[in-house]
């Protein structure tokens, strides 16, 4: 780096880190329990406030309630946006999502430390309920307001209590009535670039602390409702039982056939029993499949056998959500690789905020950080501080460079953006977006 050797960034960041540390942690497991419209979840929207307001930035909110802070007017000239969100899932890591907040909130630190003067606004955005491990439907926040869930089946969505998202928005003091697109603050994001842990084993192989992604793959999450009839378990006959949880499990080792046969991933991670007794007999299953694939044909195919599976124990099945393949803005992308020229280039089969603003025709792009665990979703998902601020110096490079520029267009095209390749690692300037050979 240049000007203050990156001195502004590492001690925003590690100040953030430790500030956020404690937050929605269990002392049981070690993992997150950062839920979407709870407690936890306002100590954290409050944090982001306050990181806002002491750096002097606009806050706002959207119509879906997601955070934005600005760094300069978007409605003179739309902005650079980067940030990810806060919550997590049940029991999840430390890095997926915060990290790309932490670090946009220290880029813009390191920024202004070297006296940097932006000819563009700069958000950093803080997604609302992007796990939706509280009701569901992942990305909820970004979703609603580009029209990709409507307001009304937002509102309908229930938690595993059967808490409603529209009692949830009443209990936090929040207006249900308020929420749907919002083509104005969309309006207001020249081109979004979301710097996120990386979920698997990408950068390991690669050995390489940060990458560029490429796209994402097509992925989607669908609930299937197994019939059966309450019993005594120690009194009914085998042939007598109409047991749910028959159909169940029966299902979750078909999906693992399946996607085995497909080339896809497969995964039913969360269940749940009525009356949920250990000496009843469970009177109706409900099981929630999430189906992954590089090949848009293959996960249908193999959903289908999935779901032709549980049909055969009488199971119903809705679709909740589903994201074709997504692939990041083309011209987005060069530019990143102009900034970034060792970085190599990866594609994901994690969903992500950034997916969500691509299709709906905002230009995007993410940066990823190496996982030396190649874990997620988990207490042992980590990133290597040197990584992390390896991620910090390459987001600055990039907000730098795309801060000085004109209008970033979306591409037609985005071909020739599918391989990865390996390059050495590098450091980079934020001025020039020359490689230091430190």
């Amino acid at each position: 780096m240049t000007g203050s050797d990156g001195r502004a960034s590492r001690s925003s960041f590690d100040r953030q880190w430790a500030d956020l540390g404690g937050i929605g942690r269990s002392e049981e497991t070690g993992g997150y329990r950062r839920y979407a419209l709870t407690g936890v979840d306002h100590t954290l929207r409050e944090w982001f406030a306050g990181e806002a307001a002491a750096r002097g930035l606009e806050l706002t909110t959207d119509r879906m309630g997601n955070q934005w802070a600005w760094w300069g007017d978007p409605d003179i000239t739309p902005g650079i946006v980067t940030g990810s969100h806060l919550d997590s899932v049940p029991d999840g890591g430390a890095y997926d999502g915060p990290l790309g907040v932490v670090s946009a909130f220290a880029a813009l630190d390191q920024l202004r430390a070297e006296g940097f003067v932006p000819a563009r606004p700069l958000g950093i955005v803080n997604f609302s309920d992007e796990e939706g491990a509280r009701f569901g439907v992942a990305c909820a926040g970004s979703r609603v307001i580009t029209g990709a869930m409507t307001p009304e089946r937002a509102l309908g969505l229930q938690d595993g209590e059967g808490v409603t998202m529209a009692e949830a928005l009443r209990s936090a003091g929040r207006d249900p009535h308020t929420i749907g697109s919002d083509p104005e603050t969309l309006k207001r994001i020249g081109a979004f670039v979301e710097l996120h842990v990386e979920q698997g084993r990408g950068l390991i192989d690669l050995g390489q602390p940060v990458a560029i992604g490429t796209d994402i793959w097509p992925h989607g999450r669908w609930r299937i409702d197994f019939p059966g009839e309450a019993n005594h378990a120690g009194t009914t006959r085998l042939t007598d039982r109409h047991d749910a949880m028959i159909g169940l499990a029966s299902t979750v080792l078909a999906a693992r056939s399946a996607a085995s046969m497909h080339g896809c991933v497969a995964t039913v991670g969360k269940t749940l029993l009525v009356p949920g007794g250990v000496n009843a007999i469970p009177s109706a299953a409900t099981a929630w499949l999430d189906g992954r694939g590089a090949d848009e044909n293959a996960v249908r195919r193999m959903v289908t056998e999935i779901t032709t599976a549980a049909g055969e124990f009488g199971a119903e099945v809705g679709e909740e959500s589903w994201t074709p393949t997504t692939r990041f803005d083309a011209g987005l992308i060069g530019r990143l690789q102009e900034v970034l020229p060792t970085a190599p280039l990866l594609g994901t089969g994690a969903g992500h905020d950034a997916g969500i603003l691509a299709t709906a025709g905002i230009p995007s792009a993410m940066l990823f950080v190496r996982n030396p665990t190649g874990i997620s979703h988990s207490p042992a998902e980590h990133a290597d501080r040197d990584d992390c601020l390896a991620g910090v110096e390459a987001l600055t490079a990039v907000l730098a460079e795309l801060l000085n520029c004109g209008e970033v267009a979306p591409t037609a095209s985005h071909s020739g953006l599918g391989a990865h390749h390996q390059s050495s690692r590098g450091h980079f300037s934020a001025r020039s977006g020359s490689q230091d050979p430190r």
